[in-house]
């Protein structure tokens, strides 16, 4: 099995390969880059959502792949405090789409402040805890987590969402249940 996703972030690419393999499913993952659509810090679920399906259904098309992931994170307002969220989308070459979203945590105000202001979660990140890279490893949830969840943990909760919705769906929207 050949299995794209719509980006080449180093957590995004292990979440989608980590998800298959506990799930027994062999395949070839590969990233590709995308764009997502949306702004670069997205703001609620919707922007979020749409941010994963553009990424999943530009990269189904990049190719001759049996399904392609898009994932993507944001941030949305709940309740007076600013939380991260995570979205991802399942593409199929016939367009079927399927759906899921992650775990959701607040974000302490000293780092919501500069988003809300307009900056990426991800260079405010950088700032806050003096490393570069971030988003290619724990991310802010690993971070405010203390280590306990990681980025790649939070994709691979959404990829197995996703793939479950798959091998439900199996033959009428031409998913396989490969063991």
């Amino acid at each position: 099995m050949e299995i794209i996703v719509g980006s080449t972030n180093r957590a995004k690419i292990g979440a989608v390969r980590d998800a298959f393999r506990s799930l027994g499913i062999q395949a070839e993952v590969t990233g590709t880059v995308t764009e997502s659509g949306v702004s670069p810090q997205p703001f609620g679920d919707e922007e979020t959502m749409t941010g994963a399906r553009i990424r999943a259904l530009t990269a189904i098309k990049n190719g001759n792949h049996d399904l392609a992931i898009g994932l993507e994170g944001g941030v949305k307002e709940l309740d007076g405090r600013l939380y991260i969220c995570n979205w991802g989308a399942l593409a199929l070459p016939d367009g079927t789409v399927f759906m899921a979203g992650g775990a959701q945590i607040p974000l302490p105000e000293e780092v919501a402040h500069p988003v809300r202001s307009g900056r990426e979660l991800g260079p405010v990140m950088e700032a806050f805890t003096s490393r570069a890279d971030i988003r290619q490893a724990g991310g802010a949830v690993g971070v405010f987590t203390d280590g306990t969840v990681g980025r790649p943990d939070m994709f691979s909760h959404v990829v197995l969402l996703l793939a479950g919705q798959w091998r439900f769906a199996g033959g009428k929207h031409g998913g396989r249940q490969e063991q």
